[in-house]
Order: C-alpha cells, then sequence, then structure tokens
C-alpha cells in the first residue's frame, strides 16, 4: 500500500479486526503496551480498542517526553527564563506544563520574555535577531527530536552565535523500556514498538527485549491498519511461543536506523550518567547532555539552575500512569481539578499525553451522552 487513505479503508480495517478475534485464545489475556504517546493518541482517536476482543488490553506507555519531564527540570527552565536578558522559546507543548510556580505561559503573562517555536532552527534564528538578548531553547523529546536539536548546535557553532544555548531535556527510550520491565509490579506481554523514534535508531536496538526479557516488539505505523496489523503479529508471536522484532512500519522505520542523524547526535550529545523520569524515578543512562566541547552552547553551564527536586501533586497519580498501571480515568483528578484547560499534570497537557487523549477521544463523549 502506498497512500494514508489505504491504511483507513474500513473493509481493510474490520478483515483486520476479525482476523485478530479468530486468532486470540479465549482462555488466555493479553497485555501490550503502546510505548509511543502518538499510539496512545490513535488508538483513542479511532476508537481501536472497541474493534478488540476483551481479552486484549492495551496499556499506556511512557512515550511521551512532556509527560516524563519531572516538575524540577521545568523549574529549572523558568528560573533561567526569569532572566531579563533571556528570551525563553519552546515547543508549544512545553508551554502549558506546571512548575511548581506556573507555566510558561503564565510566566510571560508576568512579563518574562517566553516564546513559542517550531523548531530549534527558529530559536536559533531569533538569536541572530537579538544579539543583545541571550535565546534559551528548552529541548525535550526522545531520539525523534533530538538530531534536529544536535544539527541546529552545528549550526550555531558554525555561525559562531554565541547568544544563543540549549536546556536540554532529551531522553532515551529504550533504557525506560528496561526499567518498565524490570519493574516487579509490571507484567507486558509484548510491546508496540515506538514509529517516531524508530525512524532515527531503527529496529535493530530493541532486539534486547526479544533476547533477555523473551517479549515480542512489532514496531509500528500511526493509522488504524497499522495499528491492529502491528496488534495481530505480537497476537501471532504471542500463540506461537515466539519473541522477535518485526518491523510493521518498514516503510518508513530501516532497520539499522538514519545513520546521518545518528552521527549528528553522537557528535554534539553524550549520556547522562543518570536522569530522572517523572513516575519511575531516576534511570541511569536514560538521557542526553551536551559535550564539553558544546558548553559554550549549554544553558546548564552557562546559567545557575536550582537543580532541587519536585514530587508532583500528591492527589495527581502521574506515575501511575504513565507506568501503565492506572488508566487515565482512575486518576483522582481525571476530568475534575485536572482538564486540559487547567491542567495539574503534564500528561494532560501534551498532545501525546495519554490523560489528553483518553479525556478528548472517551470522556467527552461518555459525558456528551449522559
Amino acid at each position: 500500500m502506498k497512500y494514508v487513505d489505504e491504511f483507513r479503508d474500513p473493509a481493510l480495517i474490520r478483515k483486520t479486526a476479525d482476523e485478530i478475534a479468530r486468532v486470540v485464545e479465549r482462555d488466555r489475556r493479553y497485555r501490550i503496551m503502546e510505548v509511543c504517546g502518538g499510539h496512545t493518541f490513535s488508538i483513542y482517536r479511532f476508537g481501536l480498542q472497541r474493534l478488540l476482543p476483551e481479552n486484549i488490553e492495551l496499556v499506556h506507555g511512557p512515550g511521551c517526553p512532556v509527560c516524563v519531564l519531572p516538575m524540577g527540570r521545568m523549574d529549572d527552565g523558568l528560573a533561567i527564563a526569569a532572566h531579563p536578558e533571556v528570551i525563553f522559546t519552546a515547543f508549544g507543548d512545553v508551554m502549558r506544563v506546571p512548575g511548581r510556580h506556573g507555566t510558561p505561559l503564565e510566566m510571560r503573562a508576568q512579563g518574562a520574555d517566553v516564546r513559542m517555536v517550531y523548531s530549534p532552527l527558529d530559536a536559533l534564528k531569533l538569536a541572530t535577531e537579538n544579539r543583545d538578548r541571550h535565546v534559551i531553547f528548552f529541548a525535550v523529546g526522545f531520539e525523534t527530536t533530538a538530531p534536529s536539536t544536535a544539527l541546529t548546535l552545528l549550526r550555531a557553532r558554525s555561525l559562531r552565535v554565541n547568544n544563543f544555548s540549549v536546556f536540554c531535556n532529551h531522553v532515551l527510550i529504550l533504557p525506560a523500556i528496561r526499567a518498565i520491565l524490570d519493574s516487579p509490579d509490571m507484567r507486558i506481554d509484548g510491546f508496540i514498538g515506538p514509529g517516531h523514534v524508530s525512524t532515527v535508531i531503527g529496529a535493530r536496538p530493541y532486539e534486547f527485549i526479544a533476547r533477555e526479557y523473551g517479549k515480542p516488539v512489532v514496531i509500528s505505523g500511526f493509522e488504524p491498519l497499522d495499528l491492529l496489523q502491528s496488534i495481530l503479529m505480537l497476537i501471532r508471536q504471542l500463540n506461537e511461543a515466539r519473541a522477535e522484532v518485526e518491523n510493521q512500519y518498514a516503510r518508513v522505520v530501516p532497520w539499522d536506523g538514519n545513520r546521518p542523524a545518528l552521527r549528528a547526535m553522537a557528535e554534539v550529545f553524550e549520556v547522562r550518567p543518570f536522569f530522572e523520569w517523572r513516575g519511575l524515578g531516576f534511570i541511569s543512562q536514560s538521557a542526553l547532555k551536551l559535550r564539553d566541547e558544546f558548553a559554550a552552547w549549554d544553558a546548564e553551564a552557562r546559567f545557575s539552575v536550582p537543580g532541587v527536586r519536585v514530587t508532583d501533586p500528591k492527589a495527581a497519580q502521574c506515575g501511575e500512569v504513565l507506568k501503565g498501571v492506572l488508566p487515565p480515568n482512575r486518576c483522582k483528578l481525571f476530568g475534575k481539578e485536572c482538564t486540559p484547560e487547567h491542567p495539574v499534570g503534564a500528561l494532560m497537557v501534551s498532545s501525546e499525553g495519554a490523560c489528553a487523549a483518553y479525556y478528548h477521544y472517551v470522556h467527552a463523549m461518555v459525558a456528551a451522552s449522559d
């Protein structure tokens, strides 16, 4: 198939759903985690859960970069934004992520120069146009967005733009998956592998999941038929007691990854010894920082940041939702104190957050029917 429309063809979707229903073992429960927040949104948006047999449970994973950002890192970034000479820039889904004392948008309302950008290159352009100011790019994302940050830093160095720096919060997906697999209270039978991350790192890095943990992985695209085909491939592996890495998204994901992107990342970044994740705690070698050669463009080296650990509001259960232990609607604050208009936790803010997806595509429909 070549075109998006084919991956939304109702007849093909129904045929695939029927095949899933045919091959599942009725006396068995299948617990499948979709790692990527983009997959979570597609599942809710297209109502795919309603097409599956009841003994297939889809568990939402930690693949939302804004959602896994701990509140303390947001506070560190906002501490830099408070400097009068700073222009603070970030992607749109960061703008409403709460720290202890508010969000970037609320800081802007109080007079800070906070601006939304669509890419780190937009932030670099601001720096070239405002030589008397210092422009900070608050970088978030998995390996999906890290290459664009790396290429921007390489350009900043080549152009000698010295009033630009990056506050780096790029995280790595594989250590997070390993942390979930090592968690004693988490039982996952198989994984829908993240599509966006895999366009950069490829399919090969997931082989340890099958080899060391005996869990199958199928890397999936984001259309309804992509996800249903991936679930079918996982069910077949589980029924046959196989544990392999399969690439349903082969039209986009190369087995060995995007080598130019990986080279750029390797030139600019190195792995942090440890990094805190919301809901998962400190995970070793799970995030990136700038190499010493790029210290002149490292906001953490140029500015003093508090570096204080901050816990989420006690009533919010973001960590349990992120780990797949708790569905979004069972959080005590969901749909009440915590809504997309007034989010308490990042999972209700991000376009890839499980709580926001559930609120828009399930909770809203239930409320309307009432």
